[in-house]
């Protein structure tokens, strides 16, 4: 349940590729540490670019917050993506309410985020696929700081795996 289905250094690893062949349609895509630093205002360019070109390519795309709904709604807004605030990941509710207004069943949604605890349970109990990126950045408030020690030792093992999977890829 808490193993992710990828593990990415940074959202621009994530290929449309790969989504495709894995019959993702849609992305709900968490906001602080996932596409932008904690704190930061705005998305940055490269990944506003990654953006444009996934919902080019049909992939819809929502942002998915614990985060006030005013804040979250800003940067949607100027995204030109839906959005749920105030998500209560890893509680599945919120998501899977978005899932029925988009006519998408779970296995063609993935959840993107860059904790363990929050973004990667609620895509495994929404039944989604799961995608968990490196944070953005090691500025975070405290209740994150607070469940990263939980995330170390899977992350030691997603890790371990990854380099055992690009050792034998290079044999």
């Amino acid at each position: 349940m808490i193993f992710p289905h990828l593990y990415l250094e940074s959202i621009l690893e994530l290929e449309l590729e790969y989504l495709k062949r894995q019959g993702i349609r849609g992305l709900f895509l968490d906001v602080d540490g996932t596409l932008k630093d904690h704190g930061a205002l705005e998305v940055c360019g490269e990944v506003m670019d990654w953006m444009r070109l996934t919902r080019e390519s049909g992939i819809s795309l929502w942002l998915c917050s614990n985060g006030r709904s005013a804040r979250i709604e800003k940067l949607a807004e100027s995204l030109g993506v839906p959005f749920i605030a105030e998500a209560f990941k890893p509680f599945p509710f919120r998501c899977r309410r978005a899932l029925k207004e988009q006519g998408l069943l779970p296995h063609e949604m993935a959840m993107v985020g860059d904790q363990i605890y929050a973004d990667v349970l609620v895509g495994r109990l929404s039944r989604m696929h799961t995608i968990l990126i490196k944070p953005t950045s090691r500025v975070e408030p405290w209740f994150t700081r607070l469940k990263r020690p939980f995330e170390a030792p899977i992350l030691w093992q997603l890790r371990r795996a990854k380099r055992r999977l690009e050792r034998s890829l290079e044999n």
